[in-house]
């Protein structure tokens, strides 16, 4: 079906320059004297009539996107995006809007110099969602953690051909995208006697602490043709957690790691956000700087996705009894706000870090449950305000996805079994790592009432990706019954765990 006349108009607005031209060649390799494309290309944040394309490029360069929505380029439209320059470290973004619902759409990416000349190009596609079609999504989370990289004796990230492998219609990556904090070498011994091999950089040698080496992560992990595959093939809704900077961190934070020469955690939060954004596309919401948003996959789906490391206060020893933040007020409004209008049938709240797991750092809590029985305490005050606004709004048909603790988990949350009641009951589902080392499982707090319905951990701490036990969540959504089926996979997509949902009312 061709792009409509009502569509180029709505592109040309949307970008400022949208025409009919020759399209784009296909070119796999490139004149040294024209723009490469040095890190594959990606698209996010599709909905029902908007997505976002990215690409990064080796020099200064204008972003020229070529989109069809019948696969044939010499029938496309000419999308002209911004200039890059070394300040964006040469990545450049191009919000798409004025789609149809229900429709898949090919795109062709390269960048032109200064003088109108082509260089190499890339292809890609995404299905925005609609009526009468069948939905399906992959999530996980933690890449490139413990030092595991890029290994080439085992394919490299082999998770990721195996959610590839799917065909889903997007990627939820729920955080820890990169490992800034871990240095990859090029040798991991490993407990059981083995040696892990990676492909090493140099920017991922030490810590990421200038805004160069956070960027290098992300350009070391798109090294890895798994990865490339799938981000050209599936759109990424992307979230961030505590990696994408360091290790546990919180705003204000005074580091004593000798490894770091910038001890100040606001500063390199501030580099590890701007990489973060130049890398990942996704729509920017009220202003750059702002992660926390909706997607929306309507009529079946909204996803939520929360920011849990930016607002959040210090990190409380578990028998702090006031409010401590995890999301800050304006966001946990923002989610209830938007949840409760929701028309979509289900409403994922996409939740970097667990609700019922206990993650302690040092002796101190890292996540939101304290690990001690009883009324809500800590940054449990915010959740449960959350939770009980949902109760009080009528919200039916929530889950909760998440990541963070590298082992993968199905946890049933029932206020018949928990110390804080005013809630409906709703699940969590975990998953991750994706490629990093497993470990867990972690104690559960009972304060929400979660049960374990499903586990499977680690054979033994920090087991490398090459032990199998690596994993992502699949989820389904019948267009008919809107039965929501979700299930947990390992690291060939074998299908460990597998349980349908239904709507409320049907």
């Amino acid at each position: 079906m061709n792009l409509s006349r009502r569509q180029l108009l709505q592109a040309t607005a949307a970008t400022g320059a949208a025409i009919a031209v020759p399209a784009l060649p296909a070119v796999a390799s490139v004149r040294r004297d024209r723009p490469a494309l040095t890190s594959g290309i990606a698209s996010g944040d599709v909905t029902s009539n908007s997505a976002v394309v990215w690409s990064r490029t080796d020099r200064p360069g204008r972003l020229v996107v070529d989109l069809t929505s019948h696969g044939r380029f010499d029938r496309a439209i000419r999308l002209r995006g911004p200039v890059t320059s070394a300040d964006d470290d040469f990545t450049a973004q191009l919000p798409l809007r004025g789609l149809r619902p229900g429709q898949r759409y090919d795109y062709r990416i390269g960048f032109e110099d200064s003088s109108g000349r082509v260089g190499e190009t890339a292809d890609g596609s995404f299905s925005t969602p609609g009526r009468n079609r069948p939905l399906s999504f992959v999530f996980t989370g933690d890449t490139a953690g413990q030092g595991y990289g890029i290994n080439p004796d085992i394919g490299g990230m082999i998770a990721y051909k195996a959610m590839h492998q799917t065909r889903p219609d997007f990627f939820l990556h729920s955080g820890d995208n990169i490992y800034a904090d871990g240095p990859i070498q090029a040798e991991v011994k490993i407990a059981d006697g083995t040696v892990w091999k990676n492909v090493v950089t140099e920017e991922v040698s030490k810590v990421a602490e200038t805004l160069a080496e956070y960027r290098g992560r992300y350009k070391y992990n798109l090294l890895d043709s798994n990865v490339r595959d799938l981000y050209a093939d599936v759109p990424i809704i992307s979230q961030w957690d505590d990696h994408e900077t360091l290790n546990n961190w919180y705003p204000g934070e005074i580091l004593t790691d000798d490894r770091y020469t910038e001890k100040r955690v606001n500063v390199l939060a501030s580099r590890a956000r701007k990489a973060f954004l130049e890398y990942l596309p996704m729509v920017h919401t009220q202003g750059r700087d702002r992660i926390y948003r909706k997607v929306s996959y309507r009529p079946m789906l909204d996803v939520f996705c929360l920011d849990m490391r930016t607002y959040r206060g210090a990190n409380p020893a578990p028998g702090v009894a006031g409010p401590v933040a995890m999301l800050g007020a304006e966001q946990a409004a923002w989610l209830v706000r938007e949840v409760a209008a929701s028309k979509a049938t289900w409403k994922v709240i996409a939740s970097d870090m667990p609700l019922g797991v206990l993650v302690p750092d040092g002796t101190e809590i890292e996540a939101v449950a304290n690990g001690l029985a009883g009324a809500p305490g800590g940054r449990e005050h915010e959740i449960a305000w959350v939770l009980s606004q949902f109760k009080r709004r009528r919200v039916r048909n929530t889950v909760w996805l998440t990541a963070d603790v590298h082992y993968c988990a199905a946890h049933h949350y029932d206020p018949s079994r928990a110390a804080f009641t005013d809630f409906d009951p709703f699940w969590e589902i975990v998953a991750g790592p994706i490629n990093a080392g497993t470990f867990g499982p972690n104690s559960l707090d009972p304060t929400f009432g979660p049960k374990v319905e499903f586990v499977k951990a680690a054979d033994f701490p920090n087991q490398p990706p090459s032990g199998g036990n690596q994993f992502f969540g699949h989820v389904g959504i019948d267009p008919h019954s809107e039965v929501f089926t979700a299930s947990l996979r390992d690291l060939h997509g074998k299908v460990l765990w597998r349980q349908d949902l239904h709507p409320a009312g049907r």
